[in-house]
């Protein structure tokens, strides 16, 4: 659990970001890549980022030898080349020792680039701007303008319910698991860590990627940043289109997203076979599918049988119409 103790000068001093970061939403886009977790979700949108990543994002890989991330990648402007300049002008002392921690008890040595990077050398300074910009340019370029619309629509919940409910209530509905116990903000986290604000604040950062516990970035003299998961909870599709099958068909195929959104009324193969076009062989082979991936379950109703959605399947398609 994180624990986040305020004053009352924090509670004055909690912001939220008014434009999405685009270095820190591409860090969750690869952190979300690399734990492998939801793979019925994201399986299909790790095998298309891979495959299209060009072999100048290789240096990043590097950066996270035991999956810990040095902390000078922890960027929040919401300009990307300013992103980039604050990263190349990260300070020679933090840049050894983050390097030193992320690869203490690691058991593999650091390439001749990182050790470049440790001495100070510009050139790999450089090569590591290259790689940002490569890796931003392929996984988030595409998805940019909904994440900007995304960020828009969190912006303006997270200040309707500031406005009405007050910054407590607000804060605790950015998580839906946490809670404040007094002036402490308590989120849901793998480990504990216990953070005292001082009058540094908050800064609130929602991201569309990663849909794990709560991010922190802590800085000296700067606001704890709390990197938070938003959105529809699904991998991004470029279009931004207003078809609420669409975020679905890019997990589970167009025909089975389909299907999943007509269930919101039992269906029996037949029907759903007249309303998709297909025979029912194939009708029957789609519901299967999702049957074995606990999205529908079937019951026998005399000659024929009927497809309902489960409560999971029931909020996969939920969120999808309300975020598309």
């Amino acid at each position: 659990m994180i624990r986040i103790h305020f004053t009352a000068a924090d509670f004055a001093r909690v912001r939220f970001a008014p434009r999405p970061a685009p270095l820190q939403e591409m860090n969750t886009a690869f952190l979300k890549l690399a734990c492998g977790d939801d793979p019925l979700l994201f399986g299909h949108w790790r095998q298309r980022l891979l495959r299209s990543l060009p072999r100048t994002t290789l240096p990043l890989r590097d950066l996270v030898p035991a999956g810990q991330a040095p902390s000078f990648l922890d960027v929040f402007s919401d300009s990307l080349t300013e992103g980039l300049d604050s990263v190349r002008a990260t300070r020679q002392d933090l840049i050894r020792s983050e390097l030193r921690r992320v690869y203490e008890g690691s058991g593999s040595p650091p390439p001749p680039w990182l050790r470049d990077l440790y001495r100070g050398d510009s050139d790999a300074r450089s090569f590591l701007r290259r790689a940002q910009q490569a890796a931003f340019e392929t996984a988030l370029r595409p998805v940019w303008p909904l994440v900007q619309d995304l960020h828009r629509d969190e912006f303006t919940r997270h200040a309707l319910t500031a406005a009405e409910h007050g910054t407590a209530t607000a804060l605790t509905r950015l998580v839906g698991t946490s809670r404040l116990n007094g002036t402490t903000w308590e989120l849901p986290a793998p480990a504990t860590r216990n953070i005292t604000l001082n009058g540094r604040g908050v800064l609130l950062l929602p991201t569309f990627h990663w849909t794990g516990h709560p991010l922190l970035g802590d800085h000296p003299d700067q606001p704890v940043t709390v990197t938070y998961p938003a959105g529809p909870g699904l991998p991004l599709t470029p279009t931004g289109t207003t078809d609420p099958t669409a975020a679905l068909s890019a997990v589970l195929g167009r025909t089975r997203a389909t299907i999943l959104t007509l269930l919101t009324e039992p269906h029996s193969t037949s029907a759903l076979a007249r309303r998709l076009g297909l025979s029912n062989p194939t009708a029957s082979a789609h519901t299967a599918a999702l049957r074995a991936a606990g999205l529908l379950t079937t019951t026998r109703a005399g000659r024929s049988v009927l497809h309902r959605r489960t409560e999971v399947g029931a909020l996969l398609a939920q969120r999808c119409v309300i975020h598309h």
